[in-house]
Parts: C-alpha cells; structure tokens; sequence
C-alpha cells in the first residue's frame, strides 16, 4: 500500500479529504483513507475492476475504494489536490507554463449576424 502512496504524497493529499466522524452506535472500523486511495490508484493505474481489488494487499474492499472516490468527488477533493500539486511544482520552478494549452469551445456565428472587428 505504501509503494503506491508514498509519505510525500500521503502528506499532501490527508489535509484534503473531508473530517468523518465516529459513528455512535459503533459498528466496524472505517477502513483508513490511505488505503482506500491505494485502492483507486490501483485502479487507475492497471484497470482492474472495483471488485478484483486484493482487499489483503490494499487494507480495504474494491467497494469501500470505490465509495470513497465518489465521496470525495462530491467534496472537490481531487479539484483542490490538482490545485495544491501546481502550486506545489510552481513554487519549486517545474512548471513550463509556454508549453501548456488552452482549451475552448468554438460555435459557428449565426447567419445574418454582424462581423465583430
């Protein structure tokens, strides 16, 4: 689990992802959220499915790594660990911003509409 998200990583993604309480009446222990995000990495990176997910390996099922993912879609996570990652490689100067590309969507102009200058 470890090799896929390693401290350094771990250190930046941790503060993001949203506090969950304890649960009152008690119940099973949440699965770590380390190991969830080893899950999805997994995932992503091989493109096994959710359910071949080797719960021994990870620490948690392919369920719990996929209810997490969404999870944390909803509360912008991954929008905000993109965000801390370019302000991270902006500030060690690795970022080459005159070879990034923009993208925008084109529509045709309406006929009979005026040219703009």
């Amino acid at each position: 689990m470890y090799a896929l998200v390693p401290d350094d990583l771990w250190a930046v993604i941790e503060p993001l992802l949203p506090f969950e309480p304890e649960k009152p009446k008690g119940g099973r222990p949440r699965a770590s959220d380390r190991a969830a995000l080893a899950g999805i990495i997994l995932v992503l990176r091989t493109g096994m499915q959710w359910k071949h997910l080797p719960r021994s390996e990870i620490g948690c099922s392919g369920k719990t790594s996929w209810w997490r993912l969404g999870t944390w879609q909803a509360a912008s996570v991954w929008a905000a660990l993109h965000h801390a990652m370019l302000e991270r490689l902006q500030d060690a100067d690795a970022l080459n911003w005159s070879r990034a590309a923009l993208d925008s969507a084109s529509l045709p102009a309406k006929k009979g509409a005026p040219r703009r200058a």
